[in-house]
């Protein structure tokens, strides 16, 4: 019997145990125990259920187009629970100059996906005359684009300026990937953020000519379950054996002896023998649990992250909104917000008839400056921020806050080089295996297909 341990109960580690217990039931010889320092699994995963409303308190949803997350929510028979987001109504609107303005329709990301698209930039109030005609000049410079691409890696700001220019990158670029990632654009790596990107400027040069010519099939942007994606964390958990999960067990070291891995912490002190080790806790703990056995390995894995304050706020009256999913505020305009989702008028069903559910997002130092403060505290900061851009608004029947520390790992310049060179460190290690959103994407999508890639390798 191949015994595996399994560091982490997050989205990763959950996943991996539930692998793991498909393959244990269909005749793999292997057992797992899944050690969680925490009393619960899922990590930022978790939905909350409250006077009709239903709200997330971390990701609220997948990108469609990544079918590794659809493919396990359809093998865990939950088919019938997905929900498409409401693209027919999708917008997203800017913070500029106090004011809520939209992304003209048809963009992907930063770019215009189509003709029509062009045009809708060409009316927009967001940008200057000299932006809108760097817009348009794009196309035309599709040869000298190609030409000059980098060999090497460089940062989402430097990749967006040579397309676009300094005002496409900071009214929609920085905003759109702060958003996402919680990351300075001057640092975050644009092969290992948006490399299908740099895919098409390497094959069309433009951009928007690359668009132009894919022939893509209309799908909806998001996808999430209608009964939150903590159904998706309890779907696996009741797959998998009981005596395989430890809460309120954090492991403090790991280290080899013989053929075997020995695990260590406060309930385990003399140590228990595995055949394997999935590491999937945050980076930046599986960086010390590895530092006495690789320190260049754990060298690779120091990065900064980006932490998160999330503000759930229902509210009875439904009150007037812009038509869309919500607004991002960039740096520079006066509010600690990041961004806020207009939560059900992005995805269905998501509260009561004739009532509002708003998701306040704070990230980086703004969410470092207010983590310490009580949730009563944080809450008031976010209506007040709100009220100054959408205007007065009632008081809440339903508040939510999560703090996430450090929860977004910042994928730098060069990222891709220096994970290829800890992939190898790692593979000379023998069966140990890092899993989580530090590695090879941040999307729950890649995190899922990480977790059962690593979890099938372990039990063969």
């Amino acid at each position: 019997m191949k015994k595996i341990a399994i560091l982490g109960g997050g989205i990763a580690g959950l996943t991996a145990a539930y692998e793991l217990a498909r393959l244990n039931k269909v005749g793999a010889n292997i057992e797992a125990v899944l050690f969680e320092a925490s009393n619960r699994l899922g990590g930022i995963i978790e939905t909350v259920h409250e006077q009709g409303f239903t709200i997330e308190c971390g990701p609220d949803g997948w990108v469609t187009e990544k079918p590794w997350a659809r493919e396990l929510v359809e093998e865990l028979g939950l088919a019938a629970e997905i929900i498409p987001s409401l693209d027919a109504g999708r917008k997203t609107y800017i913070l500029q100059d106090g004011k809520l303005v939209a992304i003209p329709d048809g963009m992907r990301m930063m770019v215009p996906a189509n003709q029509d698209a062009l045009a809708a930039i060409e009316h927009s109030e967001l940008f200057s005359e000299a932006a809108k005609a760097a817009c348009v000049a794009e196309p035309e410079r599709a040869a000298d684009l190609r030409a000059q691409a980098p060999s090497t890696d460089e940062s989402v700001a430097a990749f967006v300026r040579r397309h676009f220019g300094e005002e496409m990158l900071q009214k929609i670029g920085a905003p759109l990937l702060s958003g996402v990632f919680g990351g300075n654009v001057e640092t975050l790596s644009v092969r290992a953020v948006m490399p299908a990107f740099v895919a098409m400027e390497q094959e069309h040069g433009s951009l928007i000519a690359a668009l132009r010519a894919r022939e893509t099939k209309q799908q909806p942007i998001f996808s999430t379950l209608h009964t939150g994606l903590s159904s998706l964390l309890e779907a696996m958990i009741s797959r998998i054996p009981a005596d395989w999960i430890r809460l309120n067990q954090a492991v403090h070291s790991i280290s080899r002896d013989g053929d075997a891995w020995v695990v260590k912490g406060k309930q385990i002190v003399d140590g228990e023998r595995f055949d394997a080790v999935l590491l999937a806790a945050p980076a930046d703990i599986a960086r010390e649990l590895l530092r006495p056995i690789d320190n260049r390995a754990a060298e690779l894995m120091q990065m900064e992250a980006s932490s998160a304050v999330v503000v759930g706020l229902g509210f009875a009256e439904k009150f007037a909104l812009p038509q869309g999913f919500g607004f991002l505020a960039p740096e520079g305009e006066g509010s600690s917000l990041l961004a806020c989702t207009f939560v059900d008028q992005k995805f269905p069903g998501r509260a009561p008839a004739n009532t509002r559910l708003l998701r306040a997002f704070f990230g980086g130092a703004a969410a470092e400056s207010i983590t310490e403060m009580d949730d009563a505290a944080i809450a008031a900061i976010a209506q007040r921020e709100l009220a100054t851009i959408l205007g007065t608004l009632p008081e809440p029947i339903v508040t939510v806050v999560r703090r996430w520390p450090r929860s977004l790992p910042q994928y730098a310049v060069g990222h891709l080089d220096r994970m290829a060179e800890l992939d190898a460190r790692i593979h000379a290690l023998p069966n140990l295996h890092l899993l989580g959103n530090g590695y090879r994407g941040v999307g729950l999508p890649d995190v899922i297909r990480d977790a059962r890639t690593a979890a099938r390798a372990t039990a063969k």
